[in-house]
């Protein structure tokens, strides 16, 4: 195992030029899959390798109830600097389960809050609050999904602009867009490299839903002109677990890719290209730390077999 078990703790880093580089140059809804799937495996990697390190370092100290055995010579000298290592994963792991939980915890209020501000309107698809913060969001269920928006922003937008929003919306929960940002986000919870990919696959998202509004409306400036208009008058979602409509940070660069040709579909860049280069190398890395945490995992298993009395 050697020094191969920290590979999973570096390596998202490989992961910093495909966020870029993707969210600008594959089609959303590739970007989006494809930087999600990477910083989840890469996460999971991440906290197994934190879980092998503590086991092996902390092995054998006072009042721990692991088996003896598993504080032997080989399986000690299967991790480097164990003790160091091992007694410092303990406080790093809480903290990771710990951000983790306060992430679901919220995700859940806020998606229950938000069902709770529903009651008492008709169980239609589209829901309109009478209020004066104009906003919208999709909002998934387990009855119904629905489109939330409130009277506000209805008022400020045309009746174009308004079949945009909705078809935005919808988008958002026919591709279930908020699984993807939940991944993301736990993912840049257990390993802070990861941050950029969450970064990145908050603005894909917007930018797939975006390019399915325009093929439903069939009209990208329509689209255009909805986001930028929505973005002035506009107010966030009321939690980071709901896909709004209007963003203000990456605002400007959905409304010129919306101004611009339509994205290639095509499902992998070719390796002649600089995003080419870059999905390859993060798709190898990806590779290199799910191996190296699967033959740690193992080599580990094996060992602590060996070393447990029977």
């Amino acid at each position: 195992m050697g020094v191969f078990v920290f590979l999973p703790l570096v390596l998202p880093l490989t992961a910093w030029p495909v966020a870029r580089l993707a969210e600008q140059h594959l089609h959303p809804r590739v970007a989006t899959r494809l930087l999600t799937a990477v910083a989840g495996v890469m996460a999971l990697c991440s906290t197994v390798c934190l879980g092998l390190l503590m086991v092996v370092g902390t092995a054998q100290l006072p009042g721990n109830p692991l088996p003896d055995g598993w504080s032997d010579r080989e399986v000690r000298e299967a991790v480097p600097y164990d003790e160091i290592a091992g007694q410092a994963a303990i406080p790093v792991l809480l903290a990771v389960a710990a951000v983790c939980a306060r992430t679901l915890w919220r995700n859940r209020r806020t998606r229950r809050a938000a069902h709770r501000a529903l009651a008492g309107l008709p169980d239609t698809e589209v829901a309109v609050l009478d209020d004066a913060l104009p906003y919208a969001y999709a909002l998934s269920g387990r009855s119904r999904d629905r489109v939330v928006v409130t009277t506000a922003l209805l008022a400020g937008l045309r009746p174009a602009e308004r079949r945009a929003l909705f078809a935005h919306e919808r988008a958002h929960l026919a591709a279930r867009h908020h699984r993807f940002l939940l991944i993301a986000r736990l993912a840049a919870d257990a390993n802070p490299f990861l941050r950029p990919l969450r970064t990145a696959v908050s603005y894909t998202t917007e930018r797939w839903a975006d390019e399915e509004a325009a093929r439903t409306v069939g009209d990208r400036r329509t689209v255009a002109r909805a986001i930028g208009r929505a973005a002035l008058i506009s107010r966030p979602a009321p939690g980071p677990a709901l896909a709004g409509f209007a963003l203000p940070g990456p605002v400007p660069r959905r409304v010129a890719a919306l101004l611009g040709p339509a994205p290639a579909t095509r499902t992998w860049p070719s390796l002649f290209t600089a995003v080419g280069v870059a999905a390859w190398t993060a798709a190898a890395g990806t590779a290199m730390s799910a191996m190296s945490s699967a033959n740690s995992a193992l080599t580990l298993a094996l060992l602590l077999h060996a070393a447990t009395p029977l």
